[in-house]
């Protein structure tokens, strides 16, 4: 009887991907991203080894939020001080800090564990057109092909 590969951490080969957040739907870039990140684009993915790439996200201010997310979508912090709780809506969020508003989404997706924390922080998320990983070769990803 065979038994399915399992991947090692020595195996794996890490690559690094732009994606181009240009008038792309919030939770369809996030699932595109949360799923290069964990490597479920990749043949030797095992749920419970990290085998996924990097992603460098640019352009997270010119994404687009569809319907009326934009003003109902409701993103919460507590500070965890007696009446700490602040409200901010998900346009407001766009306009002020789109990179935590990317994060925020694309960690959602990810599992609530050490692995999940591990693949979180290949993730690079910046507001414009430029980003400092130009030493390793990113490649080009369109994401209106993977979604």
């Amino acid at each position: 009887m065979r038994t399915t590969p399992l991947a090692k951490t020595s195996d794996i080969k890490r690559k690094w991907y732009v994606i181009d957040a240009t008038d792309v739907a919030l939770g369809r870039l996030s699932a595109v991203v949360a799923s290069i990140l964990r490597g479920k684009n990749k043949p030797q993915y095992t749920p419970n080894v990290d085998t996924g790439d990097y992603v460098i996200v640019v352009n997270a201010g010119k994404l687009k939020l569809t319907g009326k997310k934009a003003t109902d979508k409701i993103y919460y912090h507590h500070s965890e001080y007696r009446g700490g709780l602040k409200a901010t809506p998900a346009g407001e969020l766009l306009a002020n800090n789109p990179v935590r508003l990317v994060e925020q989404s694309v960690k959602g997706m990810l599992p609530k564990n050490t692995l999940g924390h591990q693949e979180f922080m290949k993730l690079h998320v910046y507001a414009g057109e430029d980003h400092e990983h130009q030493a390793q070769k990113p490649e080009e990803l369109d994401i209106n092909e993977l979604i």
